[in-house]
């Protein structure tokens, strides 16, 4: 069993979290939030004072936050973990944020003997909280096999996907289908709607053909119930398309899917559905047909 240090323990990482210690890993947690850390005690973990001492003694340090400048600042930061690089020689950058700075932190942590993984996750709540996620992995094969005892407690496919920032161009892409997809069931909904057809129904129907995805089977019933309540929320949604944006952007791909579906997640913002889940992009296409 390995010692973990686990920077952010907010909706994905406290779920992370409960699985390492079930599955018999000592876990140390900081957060910027003493209390979601201070809520962790009561399943086995330790709370620590600081990025850096979180992962000071840890064979495996992880971070899990909202956006690149949190990571900047836990792992680059007076108290981060460059300050106290994880005894065990290796990191794993969960979160969703810029490849580019990925790369940047990769190379920093490296001149302090440290190998950083970025490994971010799909899956959403329910897979951070059945150990189902799926992992995407760069950076250096030999440290990932350090730390697949802990990654496996957390996630159930974990594919290597080359050099550092691999990872994160990956869960871009994935993130890119996700919107878009989303998108086409908002808008088959919206249509039948419209039509008068049952849209129970149309679900079943659409599930047993080639439109059956994911987005169809889980947040297509919450979209029919109107249920806009949080899992991914539209804010991190938004901040997953920007940053496929600008990768795409920076290599010269037009995405004209990308641009659209961020611009209907903006109008979604835009009427205070920020801090809902990512279906909620279904209210969106509520003020489109005069539906609310």
């Amino acid at each position: 069993m390995a010692k973990v240090g686990f920077i952010g323990v907010g909706v994905m990482g406290r779920e992370m979290v409960i699985n390492l210690l079930k599955a018999g890993h000592e876990v140390r947690v900081f957060d910027t939030h003493l209390a979601a850390a201070e809520a962790l005690v009561a399943h086995g973990a330790v709370v620590a004072k600081s990025a850096g001492d979180a992962v000071r003694d840890a064979d495996v340090g992880i971070t899990m936050l909202p956006d690149t400048p949190q990571v900047e600042a836990a792992i680059l930061g007076p108290d981060g973990v460059l300050s106290s690089p994880p005894a065990g020689g290796v990191f794993v950058e969960m979160s969703t944020i810029s490849p580019q700075a990925t790369r940047a932190m990769s190379a920093a942590l490296a001149e302090r003997g440290v190998s950083m993984l970025d490994g971010p996750v799909s899956g959403g709540p329910l897979g951070a909280t059945n150990a189902t996620l799926s992992i995407m992995v760069g950076g250096d094969e030999q440290a990932l096999a350090k730390a697949m005892p802990v990654l496996s407690a957390m996630g159930k496919t974990i594919v290597h996907m080359g050099e550092s920032g691999a990872g994160q161009v990956t869960k871009l892409c994935n993130q890119l289908v996700v919107g878009i997809n989303l998108q086409g069931v908002c808008e088959a909904l919206a249509l039948g709607r419209a039509a008068g057809i049952d849209l129970e129904k149309l679900r079943d129907a659409l599930l047993g053909g080639s439109a059956s995805s994911w987005m169809m089977q889980n947040l297509a019933p919450k979209i029919i119930a109107k249920d806009p309540a949080a899992g991914f929320r539209i804010d991190l949604m938004l901040k997953d398309l920007r940053l496929t944006g600008e990768l795409a952007f920076a290599l010269g791909v037009p995405l004209p899917g990308n641009a659209l579906v961020t611009n209907l997640f903006l109008e979604a913002r835009a009427h205070g559905e920020g801090g809902n889940g990512n279906q909620a992009l279904y209210r969106a296409y509520d003020r489109l047909t005069n539906q609310e």
